[in-house]
């Protein structure tokens, strides 16, 4: 396992520079217009007045405008799910199904290596390539805060818990888009599917903010237990446990999955599922 988690991690290499330089150069622009804010404040809430619901579905809030928690949901935090979601659902859904699809996983296999092994050594390297990644988008805030009148209010160890609670829904992402890859046909059916429910999660979530009647639907979307810059008040341990658990759940599914199914040879697959199967036989089109 140590060899295939030093190698998935290298082939992660590329996906590290390009996001981790994204983030970094992003950082400064994004921190650097927080004195303006500070100034301007007032006048900022009276035109932003017109778009308090706005505001309001973006996680912020019109009165504290300028506070630290605020100005980095708006200004940062509250796109961050969508912007890195998109290389936790690539990663995820390709972790296993994208060298079955090119025909190489099945020679992997033929080695000395065991299923449970080469899938904890692949998932352990996608958490740390994570991991690793929101480590450089910690510095590309930080170090710019330095120069800004956020270096007061904003400590090292706070700005980390933004960090966990976006860790913890990305993880959440990336092993749902791994499990689907198991059951669905192919990685990008796999990669929509997880996207469809990240986007819808984020829409569902930011207009319950202003629409009470969907308060409901909103408490089963995962970002509706993402705390956004929120979390540099205090981290909720119970919404960060509850989305690892559920991140967890599912990479078990995944591995159970992995340990049960046939690996095909190249190519994308079928439905395995036996009524779509049955269906599929007896369309005409199909045939």
């Amino acid at each position: 396992m140590p060899t295939i988690f030093r190698y998935t991690l290298a082939r992660f290499r590329g996906q590290i520079f390009g996001w981790g330089l994204a983030l970094l150069v992003l950082g400064f622009p994004i921190i650097s217009t927080y004195d303006v804010v500070i100034k301007e404040q007032e006048k900022i809430k009276e035109v932003a007045g017109n778009f308090a619901p706005l505001i309001a579905a973006m996680g912020g809030d019109l009165n504290k405008i300028a506070s630290p928690s605020t100005y980095l949901t708006m200004r940062c935090f509250t796109f961050m799910p969508l912007i890195l979601g998109l290389f936790a659902v690539l990663g995820g859904s390709g972790l296993l199904v994208s060298d079955e699809e090119n025909g190489t996983l099945d020679l992997v296999l033929a080695h000395p290596v065991s299923r449970t092994g080469l899938f904890t050594g692949r998932l352990l390297a996608f958490v740390c390539t994570t991991m690793v990644i929101l480590a450089v988008l910690w510095i590309g805030l930080f170090v710019p805060m330095r120069w800004t009148a956020l270096k007061g209010q904003v400590s090292a160890g706070a700005l980390l818990l933004p960090m966990l609670s976006l860790l913890a829904v990305l993880l959440l992402f990336g092993t749902l888009a791994l499990l689907l890859s198991m059951v669905l046909p192919s990685r990008r059916m796999a990669a929509m599917a997880t996207g469809i429910v990240l986007v819808g999660s984020f829409f569902v979530t930011s207009l319950a903010r202003v629409d009470p009647r969907l308060e409901r639907i909103a408490w089963l979307s995962p970002l509706n237990y993402y705390q956004s810059g929120d979390a540099l008040l205090g981290l909720n341990g119970a919404w960060f446990g509850g989305l690892l658990a559920v991140a967890v759940f599912f990479a078990v599914l995944a591995w159970w999955c992995f340990e049960c199914r046939d690996i095909r040879v190249a190519g994308e697959g079928g439905w395995r599922w036996p009524l779509l199967r049955r269906r599929a036989a007896a369309s005409p089109v199909l045939q």
